[in-house]
């Protein structure tokens, strides 16, 4: 008898009224809604790629080690302001930029642009490097090269 009792379900505990979905979902639904924010971290990250360093690179110019820039980029440690601004320095960007608060078109400034290939962009930085007669010589093998493809 008692083993009966247990198994029996009582009318008004079995109805029930309007439920709420679970917090799960009313959440991810919220989350599809707004986008994904790239963090300072990952800003850091995009830019440094975009420069064509390496964290090692980078953190040799800022004078800490490469766990370090590791952990920025991760946004596993604060940045402070000095830092921040001297990352923005050595990446050729905005404070602003660095902060997400505007953006501004990526890539190597030239004269009349940008150069989007981060490759190409850190060859030229070698070429300038170079002294001026072997920098007019690669001009010249440069020119020909288009003029012929032209």
């Amino acid at each position: 008898m008692t083993q009966q009792a247990h198994t029996m379900h009582s009318p008004a505990l079995t109805k029930t009224g309007p439920t709420l979905p679970p917090i799960a979902s009313l959440l991810d639904g919220l989350m599809a809604k707004t986008p994904n924010p790239e963090t300072l971290g990952a800003r850091i990250a995009r830019l440094r790629r975009e420069k064509g360093l390496t964290q090692a690179e980078l953190a040799e110019q800022l004078h800490v080690s490469q766990p370090v820039v590791s952990d920025y980029e991760n946004d596993v440690i604060r940045l402070p302001a000095d830092v921040l601004t001297r990352i923005a320095q050595l990446l050729s960007a905005s404070t602003d930029e660095l902060l997400g608060m505007k953006s501004t078109p990526r890539g190597a400034p030239t004269g009349g642009g940008y150069i989007k290939n981060r490759r190409l962009y850190r060859r030229m930085q070698e070429i300038e490097k170079l002294p001026r007669r072997d920098q007019d010589a690669l001009l010249r093998t440069i020119e020909a090269f288009i003029s012929k493809t032209a």
